[in-house]
């Protein structure tokens, strides 16, 4: 993969969940518990209706609060300070990530489907407070979340980022299909491929895949 793929690159965006951190760290599986036991205490049903529904609302909104949201009217805000209440020292520092994040040339920023507090928390665990220019949050885009077109549009406008010269970084291929629309160069970070076409490169090890750009 050659580095001059992303020479015209002044904007990296990166996504935080499984993308910053490896999913066999276990931080998402505790989120997702927690939202399952809000969905049943907010809704009054029991664990297996609950848990249903957190996967139908991810699959069909893109995040379980969206469909909350929109179908039962939930208040955001509480809900997220609930379920970012989880552990978070399963996360590790990774200085070889911090340390190509850092060189790279230009801006970069995160961008989650989370709150902004959520992300500043894995960051500083991760060991990579203060490498970003921005961090924004599902907050950022009223709530609507990525993939939807209005969610990217939000973020990327009160970014200010021009999107032909920029690239994202994300594990779920869904999230990538917008911003490969806008012009972004896409990655897709998991450990295996997606052969879908709005995914320029994969890479099941970032920091690897950063260090072969320099």
């Amino acid at each position: 993969m050659p580095a001059d793929c992303f020479s015209h690159v002044d904007t990296w965006v990166f996504d935080l969940d499984n993308t910053l951190y490896p999913a066999e760290m276990a931080l998402f599986p505790q989120v997702n518990a927690k939202m399952t036991a809000y969905v049943m205490e907010a809704l009054g049903i029991d664990h297996a209706e609950a848990d249903r529904l957190r996967h139908a609302y991810w699959r069909e909104h893109g995040t379980t609060l969206a469909g909350l949201m929109i179908h039962h009217g939930i208040d955001p805000e509480p809900y997220m300070i609930a379920v970012h209440d989880i552990d978070f020292t399963v996360l590790l520092p990774d200085p070889d990530l911090a340390a190509r994040i850092a060189a790279l040339p230009g801006r970069r920023i995160v961008y989650t489907n989370g709150s902004a507090p959520y992300a500043e928390t894995v960051l500083a665990h991760r060991g990579l407070s203060g490498l970003f220019d921005a961090i924004y949050g599902v907050e950022h885009a009223g709530y609507h979340p990525k993939p939807r077109a209005e969610a990217f549009e939000a973020v990327f406008g009160k970014d200010g980022l021009t999107p032909t010269r920029a690239a994202m970084f994300e594990d779920d291929p869904r999230n990538l299909e917008v911003p490969h629309r806008m012009g972004l160069r896409t990655v897709h970070v998991a450990p295996e491929p997606d052969p879908a076409d709005h995914i320029d490169h994969h890479t099941d090890d970032l920091g690897g895949f950063l260090a072969r750009l320099s």
